[in-house]
């Protein structure tokens, strides 16, 4: 069933866009990591790319000497991506997964693994790929989260999100799936992306202040955050 709403259309009915307008935000938070620790990849693939704005985004901001390649299992995703193709950038659609040969300098899961019915195949699968995994992960479940009960029904229906994690669990997960976690960090969507109501655009202040004060805790009660992992 998770793989028919992507394949068949259901997904895109909902979002049309494929979250294109996040795009240059995450593809930022990626830089970021890799410049941090200090690895330069030639090659980026990227599993479950989407419209491929991500990678886009990457290839405007990395060296010239840098390929980028994306996957795609849904049929409309993968038609907003031909716009993008390039010399240097390029999309398939079908699973990298299947790709028997296939091995790059790092390998992006961004926002992948809560829509995959079974994602530790995925993970396992995913470390034959590449050198080095970025993984960005939505942190759904919090306090708020579990006591209203009603967001976590919202990305189900809205967003496709079959699987809930905090950071813990996101962090164990990779663990017990044989990754080496090099470093992570919270990403704060919630309050760098543009509001979609005036209730967030309310509440983005003294999340922020929570934030600067205690990173864990916040994350931890609000929610609406996410985690990306550097691993190999």
């Amino acid at each position: 069933m998770s793989r028919k709403i992507y394949i068949e259309g259901a997904y895109f009915k909902k979002n049309p866009t494929w979250h294109i307008e996040d795009s240059p935000w995450k593809a930022k938070q990626i830089i970021n990591i890799l410049k941090k620790n200090d690895v330069h990849p030639k090659s980026i693939v990227e599993i479950g790319c989407g419209s491929g704005e991500i990678l886009n985004q990457l290839y405007l901001n990395m060296p010239a000497d840098t390929t980028f390649v994306g996957y795609e299992i849904s049929p409309q995703a993968f038609e907003l991506s031909q716009k993008r193709r390039k010399k240097r950038l390029n999309f398939y659609l079908g699973d990298l997964l299947q790709e028997k040969n296939a091995f790059f300098d790092v390998v992006l899961c961004i926002d992948v693994l809560e829509h995959v019915e079974d994602y530790f195949s995925l993970l396992r699968d995913l470390k034959e790929k590449g050198e080095y995994k970025i993984f960005h992960i939505p942190l759904d479940l919090s306090v708020q989260t579990v006591l209203r009960s009603s967001p976590l029904l919202k990305v189900w229906n809205n967003l496709g999100h079959i699987h809930y994690f905090n950071k813990e669990i996101a962090i164990e997960v990779l663990k017990d799936t044989g990754y080496k976690i090099l470093d992570y960090f919270y990403t704060a969507g919630s309050t760098d992306l543009p509001a979609k109501s005036f209730k967030s655009l309310l509440a983005r202040f003294p999340r922020k202040i929570m934030f600067k004060l205690n990173k864990d805790i916040t994350v931890r009660i609000l929610g609406r955050y996410s985690i990306l992992v550097l691993a190999k």
